[in-house]
């Protein structure tokens, strides 16, 4: 490593780690096993994409038997971000010493990560040494906010339900559950929304999200059942309240169709 790296690398080690987009769950925040990780869908889209059937993600396939079959496909993606930072979590928490993880390593690290993860103090150590900082979580509009540390686990209101389908009676039940206004038209609809941008706030809400297919267009209507309208008003509602609203945009959630 020359000067110059090592320099850069010493520096960026110094600062904490702010996590700015996550789907932890905050009542479960560590993996419970190597499934956890490569059961993630960055590891089983590479893994299908590389030939392997959708068969072993169903739920009812063992976490043991979903990892060996997801690992029989590391050589196809080895040359991908992602297997870089398998390898790398290999090396720093499950003591892997080398630079390429075979089928066989992987079976071997998956009772390792069994005994390591099941350690009383693992999130304490999870944090500590990641120099974690926040992580930002990924809230549906009626999440439960309370029981857990929301200094270190911060609500992010994901609004993608309310966007795509309040019109479904169902979605708007929920939504008067937790904000205390039926839905019946655009007065109303602001209402409820202001009620949960509040709600969401006092427990310490930094962001508003959503994902936004490529086909959307964002052109206010006066159809309040509208996506475009839901969208218009919820963008309102971050203005009013003070929250940015992080766009994630021309996401296509129908390129596997069967789910992977």
């Amino acid at each position: 490593m020359d000067t110059l790296t090592h320099d850069l690398l010493t520096a960026l080690r110094q600062f904490p780690i702010y996590d700015p987009h996550s789907h932890i769950d905050p009542f479960r925040p560590v993996s419970q096993s190597l499934d956890d990780i490569l059961g993630y869908h960055y590891y089983t889209e590479l893994a299908h994409s590389a030939g392997m059937s959708q068969q072993p993600l169903s739920a009812q396939v063992p976490p043991g038997e979903r990892v060996r079959a997801i690992a029989a496909h590391l050589e196809r993606y080895d040359n991908t971000a992602q297997y870089a930072w398998f390898v790398h979590i290999a090396r720093e928490f499950l003591g892997f010493t080398g630079d390429h993880l075979s089928p066989a390593e992987v079976e071997t690290l998956f009772d390792t990560a069994q005994r390591v993860f099941a350690q009383p103090d693992w999130e304490a150590q999870v944090w500590r040494k990641t120099q974690l900082e926040k992580i930002f979580l990924t809230n549906e509009f009626d999440d439960p906010l309370t029981g857990f540390d929301t200094s270190k686990y911060v609500p992010c209101l994901r609004t993608d339900t309310l966007v795509f389908r309040l019109q479904e009676a169902e979605v708007r039940q929920r939504l008067a559950r937790v904000a205390g206004v039926e839905v019946g038209d655009r007065s109303t609809l602001r209402r409820a929304l202001h009620a949960l941008f509040v709600h969401f706030k006092q427990h310490g809400a930094k962001a508003c999200a959503i994902s936004l297919p490529p086909s959307f267009t964002p052109l206010p209507t006066s159809d309040w059942l509208l996506p475009t309208t839901v969208f218009w008003t919820l963008a309102e509602m971050c203005r009013e309240h003070g929250l940015p609203f992080d766009l994630m945009i021309g996401v296509n959630r129908r390129v596997y169709r069967q789910g992977v």
